[in-house]
């Protein structure tokens, strides 16, 4: 996500950094750069030229120009301008005072609403929720059947009724029917258009004044850049809502609508999808975001991940063997598949800062790692447990069995045991003193 974006800010701010001493000139110059690079990531024009006058403002006081790392004063300032585009703060989903609450989800045809819905309800179970779900959808050909699959997918409460019936009747129905069920989320999927129209509008003033739903959440797709940003415009105009779903957001290059929805509606970015799985909605954090896109990584989300995925004892269990090196290929591949739980390995490795800009020849991508689980699989368990005991004859075997050649059996047991020797070497440090206890770096 923002990769188009982000890649040209930090070209434009390492200039700014190599530099000891900036000039009015200077600032003035990589303003009109950030202008461009802005307004080529389909960001609104106005929001544009709002957000780059309040930066050179500030950059061309004395307490930049006159500091000792001006480049770098720079850079802070548009990071917290960044995050005040946004939104400032994280903004969370609002409960009723006495349950049910009842969040209904608006938006067009295409944007994702319906798989939305569910992802919603899967997210608010796992924070100790009792979602229901009720499909009111009924001019999209099969929405109902899908919300329907990906409810009994997911073991989460649904109602809906037959595509003749009213809209308004399902959603009363089926908030009786969540009640009888003694849930305390009901999560309302609404028809959408392929494009706005008052009959959509007039359906959904109708749901929200005989309803009154404690949130309205308006679903866009990132991809879709200002386009997004006009509908919002709309639905704002219309029927108002509390805050904005984004999805499609890990394949927004640009970020344009990221960017500009909340300075042109007044509404925030509350939640965004980042993947298809059902755990992949998230909330939206803005100053996280904002250091994403200066590449200066998102630790805080990353340790968030780790700690829902992976197993605290056998991380300490691991960290053990790493510092004693004597973790075996086994290790490997369990390490593997709990850190491809927490998603794509490109959007963790871009978390850690400065790794935004990994160069290609040793970037890792999700397809390094299938290849790399596929010889280790190929292995029998005792060539995983003693690497060393792997000659000639096994390498021609494991890569006939994982697919690959011998050239890449080969690289792999070189790459491990340099690691091996690697961690030996700084747990020697360690033991010795020369290094910190708990500084040992583990990258899994």
């Amino acid at each position: 996500m923002f990769d188009n974006l982000s890649t040209k800010l930090q070209d434009i701010f390492g200039k700014l950094k190599s530099r000891g001493k900036l000039s009015e000139k200077d600032v003035d110059a990589a303003m009109r750069e950030v202008r461009l690079a802005l307004l080529e990531a389909d960001v609104n024009y106005k929001v544009v030229k709002d957000f780059v006058s309040k930066v050179k403002e500030r950059a061309i006081g004395g307490e930049v120009l006159d500091s000792l790392t001006p480049g770098q004063q720079v850079v802070k300032i548009v990071n917290e301008g960044l995050t005040e585009l946004m939104g400032s703060t994280e903004s969370k989903l609002s409960f009723a005072p006495r349950p049910p609450s009842i969040i209904m989800l608006v938006g067009l045809q295409g944007s994702g609403k319906t798989t939305t819905s569910a992802k919603l309800a899967h997210h608010l179970r796992s924070s100790g929720k009792r979602p229901f779900l009720v499909g009111a959808d009924v001019y999209r050909p099969a929405a109902i059947d899908q919300l329907r699959t990906l409810a009994e997918e997911n073991n989460i409460s649904f109602y809906s009724d037959d595509p003749s019936t009213a809209p308004l009747t399902i959603v009363k129905d089926g908030i009786r029917a969540a009640n009888q069920n003694g849930s305390d989320v009901i999560i309302v999927d609404t028809a959408g258009r392929l494009h706005i129209d008052d009959d959509m509008m007039l359906e959904l003033e109708q749901i929200k004044k005989e309803v009154k739903p404690h949130q309205i959440l308006l679903v866009v797709d990132a991809m879709t850049g200002q386009d997004a940003v006009n509908v919002a415009q709309s639905f704002r105009e219309r029927l108002d809502f509390d805050g904005v779903v984004m999805t499609k957001l890990d394949g927004d290059a640009r970020g344009g609508a990221a960017l500009s929805i909340k300075a042109v509606t007044g509404r925030p970015i509350k939640l965004v999808s980042v993947g298809e799985k059902m755990d992949s909605l998230e909330p939206f954090h803005p100053d996280r975001m904002a250091s994403r896109i200066l590449g200066m990584g998102d630790i805080l989300t990353l340790i968030e991940k780790a700690q829902a995925n992976i197993d605290e004892k056998q991380a300490r269990e691991m960290e053990e063997k790493l510092r004693r090196a004597d973790f075996t290929f086994e290790d490997f591949l369990d390490q593997m598949e709990q850190m491809q739980k927490m998603g794509p390995i490109n959007q963790l490795i871009k978390m850690i800062p400065g790794m935004s800009k990994l160069p290609k020849d040793i970037a890792v991508s999700d397809q390094d790692l299938a290849r790399i689980r596929a010889i280790i699989q190929s292995m029998t368990r005792e060539e995983r447990l003693t690497p060393n005991i792997i000659n000639g004859r096994r390498r021609e075997r494991i890569a006939k069995g994982s697919g690959t050649d011998t050239h890449q059996i080969n690289q792999l047991l070189k790459q491990f045991a340099q690691t091996k020797k690697m961690l030996k070497q700084l747990g020697s440090m360690q033991g010795k003193g020369r290094m910190p206890k708990g500084s040992f770096p583990f990258m899994g």
